[in-house]
């Protein structure tokens, strides 16, 4: 079975509302129930843990409870870091887990079949990230303000969420982190310390975390948009055949 655990305790500074982001409605819906009803449609997926601030458990219990679709849920209180959320909701896991995953609650556009792939690769190999490749070129800066170095584009990933690794594995690295007062920025981190090798599984640039009001505004037309990405393009690029044609001909044309 797999578990998987949804850090959602968040302050949300960046996006200036007063209130926990994952509560606001992307077209009608509240972004943390669109994450978990993603989660839920996959088969193997038994259980949902979503780790909340102190003053936030009662109502997002009352907010689930009136949720059909849902996979079986708990609510936890979540820690003043994402590590200390995550590590909360691993204390409740089922002993009926043998995968954890770990996905941002402020990632509501995450798809269905990229996280049966990483449940796959999991299963396979022990640990496992979704990510995509850089499409920018990226500088590193000495103390200075100075480029350092400019590290080869193709071995760069812009590292998402969901992340999973067998339950045993995980719960080693959290225990090894804490025990050395480690603080990783994801649960890759964490488990790449102790010598696991984690494997990539591409995903997609749609897989946004909401933490800004622009990512409000890019996430409200992705799922606005019902064509989806690639009937998007098919239709631009007919589109710009179409303008385009003319031009294309007469320039064929003047080169005979």
């Amino acid at each position: 079975m797999v578990s998987v655990v949804f850090p959602a305790a968040g302050q949300a500074h960046r996006m200036r509302v007063g209130l926990n982001k994952v509560f606001l409605t992307l077209a009608g819906k509240p972004m943390l129930l669109r994450t978990l009803l993603t989660f839920s449609k996959v088969p193997a997926v038994g259980e949902l843990i979503i780790a909340v601030g102190a003053d936030e458990v009662t109502a997002v219990k009352g907010l689930l409870s009136r949720v059909k679709g849902l996979a079986p849920w708990r609510v936890v209180e979540g820690g003043t870091e994402r590590q200390y959320s995550i590590r909360n909701g691993l204390a409740v896991v089922s002993e009926e887990a043998d995968i954890v995953l770990v996905h941002d609650a402020a990632r509501p556009l995450i798809r269905r079949e990229t996280i049966e792939e990483l449940i796959r690769v999991v299963r396979a190999e022990g640990a496992g990230i979704v990510a995509v490749p850089e499409k920018n070129t990226i500088k590193i800066a000495a103390a200075d303000g100075t480029v350092a170095a400019t590290p080869p584009r193709q071995t760069l990933w812009q590292v998402q969420t969901p992340q999973g690794f067998r339950k045993e594995i995980l719960l080693e690295a959290n225990r090894r982190a804490e025990a050395d007062g480690f603080l990783g920025t994801d649960d890759a981190s964490m488990v790449e310390r102790i010598g696991v090798p984690v494997r990539i599984v591409q995903g997609e640039y749609s897989n946004i975390k909401v933490t800004t009001p622009e990512d409000m505004v890019v996430a409200e037309a992705i799922l606005r948009n019902d064509m989806g990405a690639g009937e998007l393009m098919k239709t631009a690029v007919h589109e710009a055949k179409r303008l385009l044609g003319g031009v294309v001909r007469r320039r064929k044309e003047d080169s005979v």
